[in-house]
């Protein structure tokens, strides 16, 4: 729920206790990539970007027994922390942790039946950046595979909405400095667009028009599927 970069030693630490009292938010979008991605196949290969602290292997892999996971993330104390968690859920043996960027993963870890990109893109202000960011994942990711992604996204920043999710910060214990912090990096270090913009830029990577299938606020879900037709030029 776009929280500050970089993601360091101390924020990785306070990560996951950070929007507890917004549980139900979170929960909720993970119910919703469950069955987004439970026709993906009984042994899938299943690639997480912007992995985190592992919060999308930790609700998939006791689901589905079968699933092999990477874990791909920029930061090392989080995926740190990732690694921790996964090792306490006893799933460390089935997943890959790469600390690095798409296009740094290893070309035999692929290609994927399926991916996760939650609440990752909205950091890249650049929406060319932003078009590859996804087009970097179709690349590794079989004709037709599923890709369920979040971002924050809004048709304007003013009115209820925006009273809304303040509201939100607050309930989660975000001090009135924070809340006022987070306004103020919408465009400078999180990119808040229309959904369609979001949309439009995903087509555009390699995808077939995504479907929107959550709502909370300004995060957005979408289920896309990696086109058969052959990835656009970076």
């Amino acid at each position: 729920m776009a929280p500050p970069t970089p993601f360091d030693a101390a924020h990785a630490a306070r990560y996951d206790d950070q929007f507890r009292p917004l549980a139900p938010l979170r929960d909720a979008l993970h119910l919703v990539t469950q069955l987004a991605l439970n026709e993906a196949p009984e042994r899938a290969r299943v690639l997480c970007v912007g992995a985190g602290t592992g919060a999308e292997v930790l609700q998939l892999a006791p689901v589905f027994p079968g699933w092999r996971f990477v874990a791909v993330d920029t930061s090392g104390p989080m995926l740190e922390r990732c690694r921790a968690r996964l090792a306490e859920a006893g799933l460390e043996s089935r997943c890959v942790l790469h600390e690095g960027t798409v296009d740094t993963l290893p070309a035999e870890l692929g290609p994927f039946d399926a991916a996760t990109a939650v609440l990752v893109s909205q950091f890249l202000v650049d929406p060319g950046e932003r078009r590859r960011f996804f087009q970097r994942i179709a690349e590794r990711l079989r004709p037709g595979a599923p890709l369920l992604f979040a971002d924050l996204a809004a048709d304007s920043l003013d009115g209820e909405l925006m009273a809304l999710w303040q509201r939100a910060w607050r309930h989660a214990g975000a001090s009135a400095e924070a809340v006022e912090n987070m306004a103020a990096s919408v465009g400078r270090s999180v990119a808040i667009v229309a959904p369609r913009e979001v949309e439009a830029l995903v087509a555009a990577g390699g995808f077939d028009e995504p479907v929107r299938v959550f709502q909370t606020v300004f995060i957005h879900g979408w289920l896309a599927r990696r086109t058969a037709s052959g990835l656009a030029a970076s």
